[in-house]
């Protein structure tokens, strides 16, 4: 496999320093399945190639049990990509020949670290697997420009069309070691698959790497997921980490007692949850979600009042879930009872196919909670993939907040809640994903109807 990394930054050269691999020279480094060479196919004061080429040796894989799954028996492990096409074995070798360049550390030239210089990498084998827009989803909300053509199956035989490996070109201005630390994370990302197995460890390589970016990365979750293998539980503590959710405990037992106690004179926690109980009754539900669940308040209250035969919390904090937990007494339920009842730990903007099947979904005071940017994977994830009969979303009403005593002019309700909306902004948002997902959808407020600021919950009910 081939990676290049090319500069036109004057002089070019000093693409060594921050490499620590001399121009002049030929190196290799020994790796557990093979050998990883750098080399300069050019090296000019206006323009610097730097080369890796990693010789992978598929049966010496198969003898250290490293190779694709399959049985020991399997062809696959001795005829396969590995050789030809970049995956997560090009990333070890970025990992074992640049690991200075990776720390931010260059001794001859150290005002070089920090300089923003024009790249251009080039992956002539890159297995993509996913949506033919994937590549770009990847990288160019980190700042690359994406060239990318697809290799046949077989030249000769074109009918047989396009195979998932690509000709990438990618261009950007950036520090050297912030495009080697996202090529470390992507390309195994893009291959969808690792060559090693991946433990509680591999989180901490994720945020290390990818700290600095991967938190705004819109396909975050994706490039979690996929990083760390599929492995659910995996997936979710790296999430919480990276989005700073580890003390959600504290959270809830500050910020939203701050909340409550704000609410409390007009009792809305308890109305907004009546509110969406009758709901749910009235469609007569029998397998109900409730996504973003928080510490179950609401399902409690589904579980008492309804005859829902399975009521599901979802949540992305473990310690949000173990609340939930407690607040149910799960560990004393009867068996009967603790049939009716289940807790997951899952993200509302990745797709998740347990959350196909249900009658009703109930989000209470949830998307407030999302970047803006997000709410478009939401939507698909709820309303497009899921698709339950019924969802009841319910939603702060910014235009009541001027009747809160103790709340400062222009605040927010909750210090974690990205935006809250006017009445106009919630019926704009609610009627434009009812009308791609084939949903009617109606309005009501909860709590006391004020003649100039409405209520101070809003609620939408889209019904298909």
């Amino acid at each position: 496999m081939l990676l290049t990394i090319t500069t036109t930054h004057q002089p070019a050269t000093d693409l060594g320093f921050l490499l620590h691999k001399n121009p002049d020279r030929h190196q290799s480094a020994v790796l557990s399945f093979g050998t990883a060479h750098v080399f300069y196919p050019e090296a000019m004061v206006d323009r610097c190639t730097a080369a890796v080429l990693v010789e992978v040796d598929p049966v010496d894989l198969v003898r250290n049990h490293r190779g694709p799954s399959g049985g020991a028996a399997s062809l696959g492990q001795y005829v396969n990509d590995r050789p030809y096409a970049a995956s997560s074995h090009l990333s070890a070798a970025i990992n074992k020949l640049f690991g200075t360049a990776l720390s931010g550390r260059c001794k001859e030239r150290p005002e070089l670290v920090e300089v923003r210089m024009p790249f251009e990498v080039r992956l002539p084998a890159l297995p993509v697997r996913g949506d033919a827009d994937l590549l770009q989803r990847i990288f160019e909300p980190i700042g690359y420009h994406v060239e990318a053509t697809p290799i046949a199956l077989d030249v000769e035989f074109p009918n047989w069309g396009m195979s998932r490996y690509f000709d990438v070109r990618l261009t950007t201005t950036t520090r050297l070691r912030d495009l080697l630390e996202q090529l470390l994370v992507l390309v195994p990302v893009l291959d969808d698959a690792k060559h090693y197995w991946v433990g509680s460890e591999e989180i901490d390589r994720l945020l290390r790497r990818g700290g600095e970016w991967l938190s705004t990365h819109p396909e975050r979750e994706l490039i979690a997921n996929r990083y760390l293998r599929h492995d659910r539980v995996l997936t979710n503590q790296a999430l919480e980490r990276l989005l700073d959710v580890e003390d959600i405990a504290e959270i809830e037992g500050a910020h939203d007692n701050a909340e409550e106690a704000v609410e409390r004179p007009i009792s809305l926690n308890e109305q907004r949850i009546a509110a969406v109980v009758n709901e749910v009754k009235a469609c007569g539900a029998r397998r109900v979600l409730d996504l973003g669940c928080g510490s179950a308040k609401v399902i409690r209250a589904l579980l008492s009042d309804t005859n829902a035969e399975k009521v599901v919390g979802v949540d992305v904090s473990y310690r949000s879930l173990e609340a939930g937990a407690r607040r149910l007494h799960l560990d004393t339920m009867t068996p009967r009872q603790r049939e009716r009842v289940d807790l997951w730990h899952g993200s509302l903007t990745y797709r998740d196919r347990r959350l196909e099947g249900f009658d009703a979904a109930v989000v209470v005071e949830v998307i407030e909670h999302l970047d803006p940017s997000r709410l478009s994977s939401f939507e698909r994830v709820i309303f497009a993939h899921a698709s339950p009969r019924v969802v009841v979303v319910t939603t702060p009403n910014v235009e009541y907040n001027v009747r809160f005593e103790g709340l400062a002019t222009g605040a927010l309700r909750h210090p974690d809640h990205r935006f809250e909306w006017t009445r106009t902004d919630f019926a704009q948002w609610a009627e434009a994903v009812a009308s791609r997902h084939g949903y009617h959808v109606t309005f009501a407020g909860i709590g006391p109807d004020d003649p100039e600021v409405g209520a101070p919950t809003q609620m939408a009910v889209f019904r298909r």
